[in-house]
């Protein structure tokens, strides 16, 4: 009975210190604190027992629950869609705005060009086959937005006695980003003690080809460390004919796990069953 009674005083001391703090939700954890100041783009608060001010921007949290009860949703960080490879391109968000990109993790940087074959190309076309391409590279790389650096159009010209013409071209450059990342912790658990994996598709996208290119695979995937860069899934493994030893976890469910893998203008994800 004494042990009972223990036991339901401990657990009323957890809910009433609970009750005293007020709770972040952001993407990737949960933040017992004292809310200082919801500002216009961040959210300043303090833990428990400390005076120190930290910051956590507003396009990383999903809702705050103040001690008094009250909830406040942020749009910011519902506004962003899933991607969890290149089949999620069209999830992919393009923004000229930095602040949308402020407390985000950063993936990479991503680039796209296309040009039209004739010089009575359409430009609007040529364009979105540029911004087309920027998303799959994206998407491939588990980002969900891409600040873009670089937005030039050049229009079709008609050449002349004198001169060549050329027709229009678009190149776009940024760096791409998400909003949430997969959990580590849980992607070592998901795997176990398990080495060998098989790939049962390959996706390849080229700076020089217009769209993705797909195959069916039976590629060995042999993960010899797992690490955490940064908040990345890191692995060391050799996969068949693949020389590269290095890549990233992107994304993963019950079935399967996304590697990405970049080289050069050529970006890589395998497509591996548990």
């Amino acid at each position: 009975m004494k042990k009972l009674i223990f036991f339901i005083l401990l657990q009323l001391f957890f809910i009433s210190s609970y009750a005293q703090t007020d709770t972040i939700y952001s993407n990737n954890e949960k933040i017992s604190c004292t809310v200082k100041e919801v500002a216009q783009d961040a959210v300043k608060y303090s833990y428990p027992g400390e005076d120190l001010i930290n910051t956590i921007y507003k396009n990383t949290i999903q809702k705050i629950v103040f001690k008094s009860g009250r909830v406040q949703t942020f749009a910011e960080a519902t506004s962003y869609k899933t991607v969890s490879g290149a089949d999620d391109f069209e999830n992919v968000t393009l923004t000229s705005v930095e602040g949308e990109v402020k407390g985000l993790f950063k993936l990479g940087d991503v680039s796209s060009k296309a040009k039209g074959t004739t010089t009575l190309a359409s430009m609007e076309k040529v364009k979105e086959r540029a911004i087309k391409k920027m998303k799959i590279e994206a998407a491939m790389m588990g980002a969900n937005i891409v600040y873009l650096t670089q937005n030039s159009t050049t229009g079709n010209q008609m050449g002349t006695r004198y001169q060549a013409g050329h027709s229009t071209e678009t190149n776009l450059a940024g760096v791409a980003y998400s909003n949430k990342l997969p959990s580590f912790d849980n992607f070592q658990r998901k795997i176990g003690s398990k080495k060998t994996f098989q790939c049962f598709e390959v996706i390849k996208m080229s700076q020089r080809e217009a769209d993705m290119d797909r195959n069916q695979s039976s590629k060995n995937v042999v993960i010899t460390n797992i690490y955490n860069e940064s908040g990345l899934i890191m692995i060391k493994a050799t996969i068949d004919g693949v020389d590269n030893d290095t890549f990233r976890i992107i994304s993963y469910d019950n079935n399967e796990f996304t590697i990405s893998y970049k080289d050069g203008e050529r970006i890589f994800n395998y497509r591996t069953r548990f």
